[in-house]
């Protein structure tokens, strides 16, 4: 068939321009330390932040989850896929947050995608409209592709330098006459590539001054910035302050699946009529449900867990530098170990999985050319002396590739 045959040359372009993604299979749960092939490795790329992927007390809550409420709800939320969890866990992220009210996804990417086609498409009253959404450039792709839902008749999407507070205020001040019905500006709280976060006090500043509704996707900052793991707007100081934020079950908070998006009440009960990817999905299972749920208490009773996230990530950055290493500053423990070229970070990538170190390379298209890197992701499931023989294995195999 023709589709298979070039569908094939595609898949050999990717492997010769070494593009391709190979899996890697753990043998293990996801943890501080895992088994990959029977060799235990020490990891140092998973989104696992607070260690709760393999906490006991969340593996207990989901096993009782499933003995209580059964293995799934076989349904979407609308006709019998609402178990009083769901409300329960919606409850208490819109507590945690500081708003009002919250809707649960399949993933942070399902609530991206239902968020802007559910705004712009509707007409909401207004026979002829026009929307126009302010985007970083380096916003996540769930973003992204929620944006391309939106019909190109009725919304204009514009794009932004990343965390350019006078590049957006530019662009903003340029469209003050142009009668939009909604301004969105939408930014990812910490951007997955560079560990950077959002300048949420300026963006917060721009949106009451030019009448737009800022929204961010804060799946790397929930249950990670912050004194208490509030996320980017606690870190900035302006929890509260953010119109719509979007989350993740899916990293800090469990690991398992699932995301949401916090708001309004009025904006989730909206959310709840007209989001596609909400309305039209099997909501989530009991077991997800119940073991975020202790997720969350437990973040909220055991606050040791942030701090050795913390000291992990200040320790580690300290520590790779010192050992003559380039990473993008920052306090995030996304920790980008700067390369610049892809066949380097690859190379680099295996000698240290031989070696005893779990590290994933990334390179183009995913960074620009020439940005190649390892992304190390640090976790409060690590002990010291992991982080040291980690470190142990940088020295050793930097030295041998001649990159310190």
């Amino acid at each position: 068939m023709l589709i298979d045959a070039l569908l094939k040359r595609e898949l050999e372009s990717l492997k010769i321009s070494n593009t391709f993604k190979h899996e890697t299979e753990l043998e293990s749960p996801q943890s501080g330390r895992v088994v990959v092939k029977g060799k235990e490795l020490i990891m140092l790329s998973s989104n696992n932040y607070l260690g709760m992927a393999n906490h006991p007390v969340v593996r207990k809550a989901a096993i009782d989850g499933i003995k209580k409420y059964g293995y799934g709800v076989a349904s979407v939320r609308f006709l019998t896929g609402t178990q009083r969890i769901h409300r329960e866990l919606e409850h208490k992220i819109s507590k945690f947050l500081h708003t009002e009210d919250t809707i649960l996804f399949s993933s942070s990417f399902a609530a991206n995608v239902a968020f802007f086609q559910a705004l712009t498409n509707e007409k909401l009253g207004f026979d002829s409209y026009k929307d126009v959404l302010y985007s970083d450039r380096l916003n996540h792709a769930s973003i992204i592709d929620g944006q391309r839902l939106c019909r190109a008749e009725t919304t204009d999407r514009k794009i932004y330098a990343h965390c350019s507070i006078d590049d957006l205020k530019r662009q903003l001040e340029e469209d003050k006459g142009k009668g939009y019905r909604f301004r969105i500006i939408a930014t990812d709280g910490v951007f997955s590539m560079e560990g950077d976060m959002a300048p949420l006090p300026q963006l917060i500043e721009l949106a009451q001054e030019y009448n737009a509704l800022l929204y961010i996707d804060d799946a790397h900052g929930i249950g990670v910035c912050g004194e208490t793991g509030r996320g980017t707007a606690e870190h900035f100081g302006v929890l509260g302050k953010v119109d719509v934020i979007v989350g993740t079950l899916g990293k800090a908070i469990g690991g398992a699946t699932g995301g949401f998006i916090s708001g309004s009440r009025v904006l989730i009960e909206y959310l709840r009529q007209k989001g596609r990817p909400y309305i039209f999905s099997n909501s989530l299972p009991p077991a997800v449900v119940c073991g975020s749920l202790a997720a969350f208490d437990l973040l909220l009773r055991d606050r040791s867990l942030i701090t050795r996230l913390h000291e992990n990530t200040a320790y580690f950055r300290r520590e790779i530098k010192n050992l003559g290493f380039t990473i993008l500053d920052g306090s995030h423990p996304i920790i980008p170990i700067m390369l610049g070229e892809a066949s380097l970070a690859q190379e680099m990538s295996k000698r240290l999985q031989r070696a005893g170190v779990f590290i994933k390379g990334l390179w183009y298209p995913v960074v620009p050319k020439g940005e190649a890197r390892l992304r190390a992701q640090i976790s409060a499931s690590l002990t010291k002396k992991d982080i040291d023989v980690a470190l142990d294995v940088f020295e050793h195999v930097g030295k041998k590739m001649k990159i310190i």
